[in-house]
C-alpha cells in the first residue's frame, strides 16, 4: 500500500522533506500541503505536483484522506500540530525540536502516548558517514571509546568579500531565534553523539553570543560525559574567523586500540585494519532525509518506531534545555 501524506509547513527545509518523499514514491507520496503563506504553500505544491493545497493544517486533516502527516512547521508550531494529526489518528513524523522548550516537549510526549506511531524528524544521525563510524565503534577491533572531541566552526557570521553574511544568507531565520545555535544547530551534532556513544550527561557548559546579526547564541561549548565514563565535548562557533562560511563538522574519537577522524569530507579509521574514505557531502546530506523518511515507513510497516522516538528524543532536548542554564549574558 502507497501510504498517502500530508506535509504541515511549506519552508525553507521542506524542498529537502519533499525531495527525499519523491526517492520514496512507491512507498508513499505527499498528496496535500499546508501553510499560512499563499506563496510558499504554492509554490511548494506546483514544484512537486501536490494536488491539495491549504492554508490550515487542521483543514488539510478534515479535507484530506491521509494515512500520516509530515511536521516541518516553524519549531513554535510543532505541538500544536503534532496534538492536531494525534487527535486525527494520524501517525507522526516531526521535525525538530518537538517543542520550544523541554518542559513543553515533555509534556507533549506524556499526552500523546503510544495513541499513534510518531517520530521525531532528527536526520544528522542518518548522514551515511555517521552510520559508518557507528560501525566501526561496534565492529572494527579498536575497543572501547576513550575520549571524543566535536567541533562545528564556521565564519557564517563574519561579513564575506560582498559584506554578507554566509549564514543568514542561506537561512535568513536564524537571525530571529532568541535560543539558536545549540538549539537550531548543535541539537543535531547532540543527537548524534548520543547514537554514536549513548545517553549524555552534562557537566558544563558555556554558551553565548558574539554577533551583532544575530539575538540569540552563535557560540557554545559543552561537556558531557557517557555512562561508560567517557568524555564528549562539542564546540561551536559560527563566528570563527578563518574557517569557511559553511557549516562542517569534525569529530575524532580516540578508542582503545585506534582512532575515528572525520575531517569536513575524509573520514579516517585508523586501527589494525585502517580505512579511510572521501565523504560526499551533498550526497550525504539528501541521504540523511531519504533515510531519516524511510525509517519511519519502515516503523509504521513494523508496527513500531524503530529510531527516533520521541520518548528517545527528550534525551536530546534535555541537553540541549541545560546547555541554556549555564548561559552566559550576552
Amino acid at each position: 500500500m502507497t501510504l498517502r501524506i500530508g506535509m504541515i509547513g511549506a519552508g525553507w527545509v521542506t524542498r529537502h522533506h519533499l525531495d527525499a518523499w519523491l526517492r520514496l514514491a512507491d512507498r508513499a507520496i505527499v498528496v496535500a500541503i499546508a501553510d499560512p503563506s499563499a506563496e510558499a504553500r504554492n509554490t511548494r505544491a506546483a514544484e512537486y505536483g501536490i494536488a491539495g493545497i491549504h492554508a490550515d493544517a487542521a483543514d488539510m486533516l478534515a479535507a484530506e484522506k491521509l494515512d500520516a502527516v509530515d511536521i516541518a512547521s516553524p519549531r513554535e508550531s510543532h505541538a500544536g500540530h503534532v496534538r492536531l494529526a494525534a487527535q486525527a489518528g494520524l501517525a507522526i513524523l516531526c521535525q525538530k525540536p518537538l517543542a520550544p522548550s523541554f518542559a513543553e516537549a515533555e509534556a507533549l510526549v506524556a499526552e500523546v502516548g503510544g495513541r499513534v506511531p510518531f517520530m521525531v524528524h532528527e536526520n544528522w544521525r542518518f548522514r551515511p558517514h555517521y552510520r559508518q563510524i557507528r560501525h566501526w565503534l561496534d565492529a572494527a577491533g579498536i575497543g572501547r571509546p576513550l575520549q571524543a572531541q566535536m567541533s562545528v566552526l564556521s565564519s557564517g557570521l563574519v561579513p564575506d568579500a560582498d559584506g554578507q553574511l554566509p549564514a543568514l544568507r542561506r537561512q535568513p531565520m536564524l537571525a530571529a531565534l532568541g535560543e539558536m545555535l545549540v538549539k537550531e544547530i548543535l541539537i543535531h551534532h547532540i543527537d548524534t553523539l548520543r547514537f554514536l556513544f549513548g545517553e549524555l550527561s552534562q557537566r558544563s557548559a558555556a554558551v553565548g553570543r558574539l554577533s551583532d546579526a544575530v539575538i540569540g547564541d552563535d557560540h557554545a561549548l559543552l561537556s558531557m560525559v557517557a555512562s561508560d565514563g567517557t568524555p564528549v565535548t562539542l564546540q561551536g562557533n559560527l563566528h570563527a574567523r578563518g574557517y569557511p562560511g559553511e557549516v562542517f563538522d569534525r569529530l575524532e574519537v580516540f578508542c582503545e586500540r585506534g582512532r575515528i577522524l572525520l575531517e569536513r569530507d575524509r573520514l579516517t579509521l585508523d586501527g589494525e585494519r585502517p580505512e579511510s574514505a572521501t565523504v560526499d557531502l551533498a550526497a550525504n546530506y539528501a541521504a540523511s532525509y531519504r533515510d531519516t523518511i524511510a525509517c519511519f515507513i519502515d516503523g509504521l510497516a513494523a508496527g513500531r518506531i524503530l529510531e527516533n522516538s520521541p520518548t528517545d528524543n527528550l534525551g536530546t532536548l534535555r541537553l540541549v534545555d541545560e546547555a541554556y542554564r549555564w548561559r552566559r549574558p550576552s
